[in-house]
């Protein structure tokens, strides 16, 4: 029994990326449009995505930080539109700032989605502490301007969990509810294809930390180093395979591009499970 956001499912829950963004690896500038943006929210909608991830600012690897007015006027309105609309769904804000996390959830955003684990920015845990939501936070060696450039560990599988364990320590501290708080190991964030496949691998020993782990495998690039020449729009396959082998071994939450694909994916393997 997942309960996450006030959702209660006995099936693992889709997060959907809207990127409102130029410069995405996946779909930058596709969705840079408000009303672009928004009918790709509510085209997810309609495929039946539990959680809408909604981003202004990049962090592929490489990519330059955008100043916080870009990136709010970039991602308020379409967070704004969709709530106009009708729509319900639960919104994650994928942010690094404090300023635009407070924003968001005044124009109806309910989830914080942090790839620095509340870290870059002092004000942060503050702000989610106030305003008791839930809250996502993923490992990331350096920043996305340079976090591929030759990261190392000594076993990345135990240096991501004690980065976790900490973060986790430090946000009750703060006042956040452990209840509220989920994990992501940070495929593709200053990792190596080895480190990535380790992680993937080995995700279940991150249900230790008691919070639910979420995956965000999909597109990433490691697929292109196994299976080459494949640009992000053909990893499809590959995505649903890693997340495949997460749910095997527990994985609760999937952040994903294909929402239709990914659920038909986990339904019939569900289905062959439960025969």
């Amino acid at each position: 029994m997942i309960d996450f956001c006030s959702l209660i499912s006995r099936r693992p829950l889709l997060m959907g990326v809207v990127n409102v963004t130029p410069d995405s690896f996946s779909d930058g500038g596709e969705f840079l449009d408000s009303e672009a943006a928004i009918s790709h929210a509510l085209k997810l909608m309609e495929e039946g995505v539990d959680i809408l991830d909604i981003g202004g600012e990049s962090t592929r690897p490489g990519a330059e930080a955008v100043t916080i007015e870009e990136e709010q006027r970039r991602v308020l309105p379409v967070i704004e539109g969709i709530r106009v609309s009708g729509c319900k769904t639960p919104i994650s804000i994928d942010t690094r700032h404090s300023d635009t996390m407070r924003k968001a959830l005044q124009y109806g955003a309910d989830i914080v989605n942090d790839i620095s684990a509340l870290v870059h920015d002092n004000e942060s845990l503050h702000v989610v502490s106030k305003a008791q939501i839930p809250v996502i936070l993923m490992h990331m060696q350096g920043s996305p301007e340079t976090m591929q450039n030759s990261p190392e560990y000594d076993d990345v599988v135990e240096a991501v969990y004690a980065f976790l364990e900490e973060r986790i320590e430090r946000c009750t501290q703060a006042g956040i509810d452990q209840k509220k708080i989920i994990v992501d190991p940070g495929i593709g964030f200053g990792k190596t294809l080895e480190d990535n496949l380790k992680l993937l691998k080995n995700i279940d020993k991150f249900h230790k930390l008691k919070c639910p782990v979420l995956l965000g495998a999909s597109r990433k690039s490691f697929i292109e180093k196994i299976c080459p020449h494949t640009y992000p729009q053909d990893r499809l396959p590959g995505s649903i395979a890693a997340m495949l082998s997460a749910y095997q071994k527990g994985v609760q939450i999937f952040r994903v591009h294909d929402v239709a694909e990914s659920r038909q994916a986990l339904g019939v393997f569900s289905a062959i499970e439960r025969a």
